[in-house]
């Protein structure tokens, strides 16, 4: 069994009650994932809080993740959808494509998404990204 160093992202865009509620519910999902695969060993989470998704660069904790990444600390990330990950297409695709060249999966849990099995991953990442920007206003859910 090959062991897997994973990173988590979570991401909340404000930092009212609710998001932070939803933050919690959120670190507890990947806490028991991360136990449902024996395989699996957290290296980090990566929680930026309060900070748009529509700048990468405003997100100390995503740059972090990636210098990370390209030291090889860890060989998948999981995130709850692609909206956590990053608003719009193009740096959806950039972001995913650096990391696959690095051997970095992103498994993206409510989409359902894993960038490095799905030989259709690319194309809903192109679909996902810009349809979940105009649900910003949905209420913040676990």
């Amino acid at each position: 069994m090959r062991i897997r160093k994973v990173a988590i992202y979570a991401r909340v865009s404000t930092e009212h009650e609710a998001q932070l509620s939803a933050l919690e519910n959120q670190v507890q999902y990947y806490d028991d994932l991360i136990d449902r695969h024996p395989d699996w060993v957290l290296y980090r989470r990566y929680i930026d809080e309060g900070i748009t998704g529509t700048s990468i660069s405003k997100r100390k904790n995503f740059v972090r993740m990636m210098e990370d990444a390209k030291d090889g600390h860890f060989d998948l990330i999981v995130t709850r959808e692609v909206s956590r990950f990053a608003r719009n297409t193009v740096d959806t695709l950039q972001q995913t494509r650096l990391l696959k060249r690095m051997g970095i999966e992103v498994y993206f849990t409510e989409d359902g998404i894993w960038t490095m099995n799905d030989e259709d991953g690319e194309l809903r990442l192109t679909i996902m990204a810009p349809s979940r920007r105009t649900n910003r206003k949905r209420p913040p859910c676990g």
